[in-house]
């Protein structure tokens, strides 16, 4: 008589991966929210560092229900990790550049799998909601990273206007704050882009947000009147006894 097969219990990352999309949506929120205030603490750059690192590790836990997208994020998270805090307490030992590009190609393996849930997505679920979200946020935290990482390269890419201009730079709060002012296309212009990178950087951002958008829409109606059929207003004047 064979033996009964005895099943396995699911490992600690089998039981948080059903909930990593809304975990990964309220680290990735808190973290915008937060940006604004961290300025005025004595160590608000300290808890900036820390805020983006679980970021970080959340969009790993995303992408890790395949083996091979989990292996490159982890690969992708330890050395930017690792220069992020270097760059953190020791500026001149590591260029911040390095944890900028680690974290940008890390954000962008958390969108395209974020992006192929969602496309792959039989119906809308709470899931695929949360996905949807969380990738357009992905987004305006990317090119956060990369307008910081232009500002790093030159410091003359991006000017400010208004009377206390003098003095700024494309910092975090800075970066994020345009980065999003430009994703959803609105433009005040008080932070203006002068040099091609960083316009560039602008124009595909804001692309990529309208672009994001539309597809979107189009893809949650599709998914919804595919489970829930459009009825014909003569099919629903028609009483349900009727036959003919």
């Amino acid at each position: 008589m064979p033996s009964p097969i005895k099943q396995s219990r699911p490992g600690l990352l089998a039981r948080i991966l059903p909930t990593s999309n809304f975990i990964f949506l309220v680290v990735l929120a808190t973290f915008i929210v937060a940006s604004p205030f961290l300025g005025t603490l004595p160590r608000g750059a300290l808890i900036n560092s820390a805020l983006l690192t679980l970021v970080l590790i959340a969009g790993v836990v995303v992408v890790g229900a395949r083996r091979a997208t989990l292996v490159l994020a982890v690969l992708l998270l330890i050395p930017g990790l690792v220069a992020r805090w270097v760059n953190h307490f020791h500026p001149d030992a590591m260029p911040a550049g390095v944890h900028l590009i680690a974290g940008m190609l890390l954000l962008g393996l958390v969108a395209v799998e974020f992006l192929r849930f969602i496309l792959r997505a039989p119906r809308v679920t709470a899931q695929v909601l949360e996905a949807g979200i969380s990738t357009y946020l992905v987004f305006g935290l990317l090119w956060t990273l990369a307008y910081m990482l232009v500002g790093q390269v030159d410091p003359d890419a991006f000017t400010f206007s208004g009377e206390s201009s003098a003095g700024h730079s494309m910092d975090s709060f800075n970066a994020l704050y345009y980065s999003f002012v430009t994703l959803t296309t609105m433009g005040y212009g008080d932070i203006v882009p002068v040099s091609r990178a960083a316009r560039m950087l602008a124009v595909s951002e804001a692309t990529t947000g309208v672009m994001y958008m539309s597809i979107l829409i189009a893809r949650l109606v599709g998914m919804y009147s595919t489970v829930t059929p459009i009825r014909d207003e003569s099919d629903q004047d028609r009483p349900s006894g009727s036959g003919g």
